[in-house]
């Protein structure tokens, strides 16, 4: 569904990405690790079109689109979870939903009922501000705003970040649900291993800009772990 050929990107002068492929199958559920500075969520801003990539190739559904802006992928049915979930906090619950519409491909014009059957606390908090809600709540906000769009990709930048436990587990489940029941295909940047392993389906282990392993969660082994995560 996504295959990435050798990506390149610079920030500054310094150069993150390094020939970096991959490979993202439809329906899969892959989790992007390792450690910090590896290049992780620059990977994914690469992915969405927030940053411009050097050089390379980023083809999604055998369409090349790293040309393309953020919002032009967004109405292709990626949709993105940033680190620090990026909600407006001046703007109401339902606003900040209602702001993935223009981006359906349907012309639906109403928040879907599927989202309240996800996260029922956003449809008892729909006239709160953003900002009025805890970090676990606004985490929900963020990762509804995204399925809003009905993606077929939903890509998920360290969303277990300062949340509570039991909101953990609840995005875990939701996560799972939506790969398996929905059959949406998921890319999450996860530094939880416990998560990780519960959730993903395959794993990727970045290293200085490149990805150097790949395989099924299940082959995710101690050695692996020694020599790419810890820490």
């Amino acid at each position: 569904m996504i295959r990435i050929e050798k990506l390149n990107q610079k920030y500054g002068g310094t150069q993150i990405l390094w020939d970096l492929d991959l490979d993202i199958e439809q329906g899969s559920c892959t989790c992007i690790m390792g450690r910090n500075g590896a290049g992780k969520t620059t990977l994914l801003k690469c992915l969405m079109g927030l940053l411009p990539a050097s050089d390379g190739r980023i083809l999604y559904e055998g369409k090349p689109i790293e040309g393309s802006p953020a919002q032009a992928r967004a109405k292709l049915g990626i949709g993105y979870v940033p680190q620090g979930r990026d909600i407006f906090p001046l703007l109401t619950v339902e606003e900040n939903l209602q702001i993935g519409l223009p981006a359906r491909r349907d012309g639906l014009k109403k928040i879907p009922e599927r989202i309240f059957e996800l996260f029922p606390v956003l449809k008892d908090m729909l006239h709160r501000r953003g900002g009025d809600l805890s970090g676990g709540q606004q985490q929900q906000l963020a990762i509804g705003r995204a399925l809003v769009i009905d993606p077929k990709v939903l890509i998920l930048d360290e969303p277990n970040e300062g949340i509570q436990p039991n909101i953990v587990r609840q995005i875990g489940d939701v996560v799972t649900t939506l790969n398996e029941e929905d059959g949406l295909t998921v890319i999450l940047v996860e530094q939880k291993l416990g998560f990780a392993r519960r959730v993903g389906r395959e794993f990727r282990l970045m290293q200085k800009g490149t990805v150097v392993a790949a395989d099924k969660m299940a082959n995710l082994n101690d050695e692996l772990i020694r020599q790419y995560l810890a820490v």
